[in-house]
């Protein structure tokens, strides 16, 4: 009865919930600076009857009390609100009107999503007990992330939750499935920025300057050796520079260099390590070369695990909700989400949610500035994670 009463709301409010996603797709805001996102969510929890309190400038917090008798059980679920700096090249009803800002993470379906079991779980509130705490979390795209900030402002306590969902699109995962994965899941992420210093001069006179681009050079592919050589290979790791800024020209070697890149790990100890590594081996090869450098690596989210026994039980309960052909076992994701930070505090669970569909040319990555979901995902997201809650606090 429980399930199919769930089915039935949720597939009653998709197109609510469709609404509420093509609004925040169209309203997009930068991390820190969801005011009108934030105020939007409030005015959909007052129509249902939720309590709620701003937390971190533009969290929300908001409890849910089931009213069919005594317990003490408190689940809480969360859904990132941020946007990205990226210009959206989709050419739908919904697009961003907001130049340069998209939903291209999809934070707009877990909004609408967590909305969604909003709604459902306001109309079955007699109908269960226990406690659900909804948190709409700022600021998932930045460092230190939203996470971290809520964290510090209290949003696991007064209740604090025995166990907390989250739930993320994956554009590889067709539309109606989701997928999990027990333990470590999804990678540390820091972000390194190396300055090389030299000598600048002319281009044809090398011998008189200190050229600052070919010490970074030798740089970048020498510290690919702290993953190659110096790492576990049963614990991944990924060392990448996506920046480099040289500002000579083709006959003008510059004075300095810059680099900017990002370490990812799946081991806290090793993580650490390797930051100490990269630090010794970029300032030994720059004196090496007679040229010097600053290093300085920024400590982003930390691993996200996901505790074995809420996993184990939250993929049993999907297969009896969905079926055991629409949920799928996943790999580990070298990306980072902040919502790692909750997994260090408590018992946690993150999986996956299906948004992609071919025959629609729904098909985009992640970051993408084509990125879409199909949101028929918002019937499945929103009801699954309705019965996950109530599950999960024992009805």
């Amino acid at each position: 009865m429980l399930k199919e009463r769930i089915r039935q709301l949720a597939s009653g409010l998709l197109e609510e919930a469709t609404a509420n996603r093509r609004h925040l797709h169209t309203h997009p805001e930068l991390s820190y600076r969801e005011y009108q996102t934030a105020i939007f969510i409030e005015e959909r929890l007052r129509s249902l009857g939720i309590s709620y309190e701003r937390m971190a400038d533009t969290g929300i917090v908001a409890l849910l009390q089931g009213g069919g008798g005594p317990s003490d059980k408190v689940v809480a679920l969360r859904a990132d609100i941020d946007a990205l700096p990226i210009a959206e090249l989709n050419e739908v009803p919904y697009r961003s009107q907001h130049q340069g800002v998209m939903h291209a993470c999809g934070h707009d379906v877990h909004t609408a999503s967590l909305l969604g079991v909003a709604g459902i779980l306001s109309r079955m509130k007699e109908e269960f007990c226990g406690t659900v705490k909804f948190i709409f979390q700022p600021a998932e795209e930045v460092i230190p992330g939203g996470a971290s900030l809520m964290i510090k402002a209290g949003v696991l306590e007064n209740p604090r939750p025995q166990h907390i969902l989250g739930q993320h699109v994956m554009p590889e995962l067709p539309v109606g499935k989701v997928g999990f994965r027990s333990g470590r899941y999804m990678a540390s992420n820091d972000e390194i920025s190396i300055t090389v210093r030299g000598k600048g001069g002319h281009g044809a006179m090398p011998h008189l300057g200190i050229d600052p681009v070919v010490i970074a050079c030798h740089m970048v592919i020498a510290l690919q050796q702290i993953v190659s050589r110096r790492a576990n290979p049963l614990l991944p790791s990924v060392l990448t520079f996506g920046k480099m800024h040289a500002n000579g020209a083709s006959n003008v070697i510059p004075d300095e260099v810059k680099l900017e890149g990002t370490f990812r790990s799946l081991d806290e100890t090793w993580r650490s390590a390797a930051h100490e590594k990269i630090k010794k081996m970029a300032i030994s090869i720059a004196e090496s070369m007679e040229g010097s450098c600053d290093i300085k690596i920024e400590r982003g989210y930390p691993v996200l695990i996901n505790e074995d026994k809420l996993t184990a039980a939250s993929r049993g309960h999907a297969v009896d909700y969905l079926g055991e052909e629409l949920v799928e076992d996943l790999d580990i994701w070298m990306a980072a989400e902040d919502f790692a930070s909750y997994s260090q505090v408590a018992d946690a669970c993150f999986y996956r949610l299906g948004v992609r569909n071919e025959n629609r040319g729904i098909v985009s990555g992640l970051h993408t500035a084509t990125f879409d979901a199909d949101e028929k995902a918002l019937e499945t997201g929103a009801g699954l994670m309705s019965y996950l809650a109530l599950k999960t606090l024992g009805n």
